[in-house]
């Protein structure tokens, strides 16, 4: 009877090992998706991973404002 004590503990331990385990990667994935996205929109704040989206979003979102400073030497994106 010791024996199915003890596994039911080391199966419980197991899966508070695990569930961390998962916890932290997840919040890894999210950190290094995060760092990828470096360009904020200045009028709505989305973020975008380059400036070539950068300018696309702000040409088919804010056509009527002015573009920022960053995107005034981007390529030009195709219409």
């Amino acid at each position: 009877m010791a024996r199915g004590h003890q596994k039911a503990l080391s199966q419980q331990k197991n899966a508070e090992k695990q569930a961390k385990m998962k916890k932290a990667q997840g919040s890894n994935q999210k950190n290094a998706a995060q760092k990828c996205l470096i360009f904020a929109c200045t009028v709505c704040k989305a973020q975008m991973p380059d400036p070539k989206t950068y300018l696309q979003h702000f040409q088919s979102k804010h056509p009527k404002s002015p573009l920022p400073a960053e995107l005034q030497q981007a390529p030009a994106a195709t219409s």
